[in-house]
C-alpha cells in the first residue's frame, strides 16, 4: 500500500452523507446552472472574507484570467509575478495577451521577494500578482505602497492560501481582487474543478459576472462585450458551501500534521517550512528542502511513500514560455529551490499512524544517505 502526498478518500468517508446530500439538494432544486447554490456560496465566501463580492467561476486559472480582465489588464500590458508557482498563474496572464515579468523569491520562505518589484516596473506595468504560495502570504505592505505610487492593480493569487492570514488579515483581502482555486487538493477543495474571485469593488464584480457568462449581462443572447463560458457548477458550489463551514477545522488539522513533522524531523538536516513573522500558515503543501532531494524521493518510493515536487521546473525555464526571453540563471533563488524542494504528505485527515510512518521513513533514509 502506497502513502501519497494527498488523498481525499479518508475525508470523504467522514463527510460522505453531507456530500451526497449536497448533490441531492442540487438535483432536486430545479436549476442546474447559476442557481441557489452558486449564489449562496458566493454570498457566504464573500462574507467569510468580509468583502462585498464573490463571483464563482469554473476553475482557478480562469479566476486569474477573468480577474485580470476585470481589472483592466489586457494585450501589451505587463504583469509582475514569480516563476516559483504553478504554471496556471502564468498561463492566465499569457492568455489575455499580457506579458508576465518575473521577480525572484526569498530564500527563507520561497515567497515573492517584494524588494525586487520596484526595479521590474516599466511604463507598461499594469498589475502585480503576488502568489500566496504553499499556504502563507506574501508581504503585502510594500506591494500596496508601490501599487499606489505607480497606479497599479494588485491581484492576489490565493489558490494555495484559503484561510491564511497576514498580520490578522485574510489572504484575498489585501489587493484589488483575489483569485481562488477549489481544485480537489486545495485547503478548500471541491469534488472537481471550481474557482472564484473576491473583491470589494462593485464595478470589478459586475465585469466579472459578465465575463464569466459570454459577456452577457441583463439579457440572454445579448453580448455586451466578448466574454467566456466560465460558470461555477451548481453541484460544486453546494459542496463548497458545506465544506466552507469546516474550513477552519481543515486548517487546524493541517497545522497539527505540520507540528508533528516539525517535532519528528527537527534534528535531521531537512530544511522544514518557515512561517514568516506575521503570517498564519495553512500548509496547503508541506514543502521541505534538501540537496539530495532526488535520492530521498527515490528511497522513500521504495518504502511505499510517493512524494511530489512543487515545483521542479520554474515557469521561466519551460519551453512554452521561451518567447519571454528570460534565461536560466536570471532567477537564482527560484532555480536553486527547484533542485532541492519536495513535499511530504499533507492533508487534514492524514492518520497519525501514517504521519509516524513518514517521519520514521524520512529519518531512516536521511541517516542512510549521511
Amino acid at each position: 500500500m502506497t502513502t501519497h502526498v494527498w488523498d481525499y478518500l479518508p475525508e470523504y468517508e467522514k463527510e460522505r452523507a453531507d456530500i451526497l446530500d449536497a448533490v441531492e439538494t442540487v438535483f432536486r432544486s430545479g436549476q442546474l446552472i447559476l442557481g441557489r447554490s452558486v449564489r449562496g456560496f458566493e454570498e457566504e465566501f464573500a462574507a467569510y472574507h468580509g468583502l462585498a463580492h464573490c463571483v464563482g467561476v469554473d476553475n482557478g486559472t480562469n479566476a486569474i484570467k477573468l480577474a485580470l480582465q476585470a481589472l483592466g489588464v489586457g494585450p501589451g500590458d505587463e504583469v509582475i509575478t514569480v516563476s516559483n508557482t504553478a504554471a496556471p498563474t502564468v498561463v492566465a496572464i499569457d492568455a489575455i495577451g499580457a506579458t508576465p515579468v518575473f521577480v525572484d523569491v526569498r530564500e527563507d520562505d520561497f515567497l515573492m521577494d517584494t524588494g525586487q518589484v520596484a526595479a521590474a516596473i516599466t511604463p507598461r506595468t499594469r498589475c502585480v500578482v503576488p502568489v500566496h504560495l504553499y499556504g502563507q502570504c506574501v508581504d503585502m505592505a510594500p506591494l500596496r505602497r508601490l501599487a499606489d505610487e505607480h497606479g497599479l492593480k494588485i491581484l492576489e493569487d490565493c489558490a494555495q492560501a484559503h484561510g491564511a492570514r497576514h498580520h490578522g488579515r485574510l489572504a484575498g483581502t489585501m489587493g484589488d481582487a483575489a483569485a481562488f482555486s477549489f481544485y480537489p487538493t486545495k485547503v478548500l477543495g471541491a469534488y472537481g474543478d471550481g474557482g472564484a474571485v473576491v473583491t470589494a469593488d462593485e464595478e470589478v464584480a459586475r465585469r466579472l459576472r459578465r465575463l464569466r457568462f459570454y459577456g452577457m449581462e441583463d439579457r440572454y443572447y445579448v453580448v455586451e462585450t466578448p466574454g467566456h463560458n466560465s460558470r461555477l457548477d451548481e453541484v460544486q458550489a453546494e459542496i463548497l458551501r458545506r465544506k466552507l463551514t469546516r474550513l477552519d477545522t481543515y486548517t487546524a488539522g493541517r497545522r497539527a500534521v505540520a507540528a508533528r513533522y516539525a517535532e519528528g524531523l527537527a534534528d535531521t538536516g531537512l530544511v522544514l517550512p518557515r512561517t514568516t513573522p506575521g503570517n498564519e500558515h495553512v500548509y496547503y503543501v508541506h514543502v521541505v528542502r534538501h540537496p539530495r532531494r532526488d535520492d530521498i524521493i527515490a528511497a522513500l518510493k521504495d518504502r511505499g511513500i510517493s512524494l511530489n515536487i512543487s515545483y521542479p521546473w520554474p515557469v521561466h525555464t519551460m519551453s512554452g514560455f521561451a518567447h519571454l526571453g528570460q534565461k536560466p540563471g536570471s532567477l537564482p533563488v527560484t532555480e536553486a529551490l527547484a533542485g532541492e524542494i519536495f513535499s511530504l504528505p499533507m492533508y487534514p485527515s492524514l492518520p497519525e499512524t501514517l504521519q509516524d510512518e513518514v517521519i520514521d521513513a524520512v529519518r531512516t533514509v536521511l541517516a542512510e544517505l549521511a
